[in-house]
């Protein structure tokens, strides 16, 4: 597989592209051109082709692209088949929420602890996840390798488990704090979710919408 630098934006279609394609496994298709692809998920034949090209030649002239073989490239892509190691920091309302509902390993990662403050949380577990004392986090990171870890601490918080974090070494951070954290003086990774961001998109595209048919009724009734 070819690794070069690939844009932001490649990147995050990628799991656009992985959506896809279990979707077309489990409806039976078993092959799919560029051009019916990119109709599916709203983007050109050109553009599909040269976000596959980033990474090497997967596809088939007048053939197109078996759809298991597409989809277990982009997955090795993704890092998919490496097995991942990671930990839940924060078991709250969104803590307890990832924990129960969101399939980690699904998606190649071994979620192998969690850590909270609250007493009659520790020693319990969620879906087979055993949740230890915070206290013991520092210990844990020194004794473990740890690849990922999922914060869902208080926004007071934040900072300082974050600097806890790269200084064991922790390779990348998942963060639902709704705090934007950087790590500039560490090579950890940090991917900021802020769910208002997505709700607020919504909200422009909504109003965008909702102006332009306000403006055609306006020049329909002059």
């Amino acid at each position: 597989m070819k690794r070069v630098k690939v844009s932001n934006n490649v990147i995050r279609r990628l799991p656009r592209y992985l959506r896809k394609l279990d979707e077309l496994t489990e409806a039976g298709v078993s092959r799919i051109s560029s051009g019916e692809l990119g109709r599916q998920l709203g983007l050109t034949p050109s553009q599909i082709r040269q976000d596959f090209s980033c990474f090497g030649e997967f596809g088939q002239q007048g053939y197109g692209y078996k759809v298991t073989a597409l989809r277990a490239e982009i997955a090795s892509i993704l890092g998919m088949d490496r097995g991942y190691s990671a930990v839940l920091i924060g078991v709250g309302n969104l803590g307890q929420a990832l924990l129960c509902n969101f399939s980690f390993k699904t998606w190649g990662f071994d979620l192998k602890a969690a850590f909270d403050i609250k007493p009659q949380l520790i020693g319990t577990d969620y879906e087979g996840v055993k949740i230890h004392d915070m206290a013991t986090l520092p210990q844990y990171l020194s004794e473990n390798k740890v690849d990922a870890a999922v914060l869902c601490v208080p926004k007071s918080h934040a900072v300082a488990t974050t600097e806890l974090l790269t200084s064991h070494g922790v390779n990348a951070i998942w963060n639902f704090t709704n705090v934007e954290l950087t790590a500039p003086e560490s090579s950890t990774i940090v991917e900021n979710i802020h769910f208002s961001d997505s709700l607020l998109s919504l909200s422009y595209y909504i109003s965008e919408d909702n102006d332009e048919k306000a403006a055609r009724a306006a020049r329909m009734n002059k």
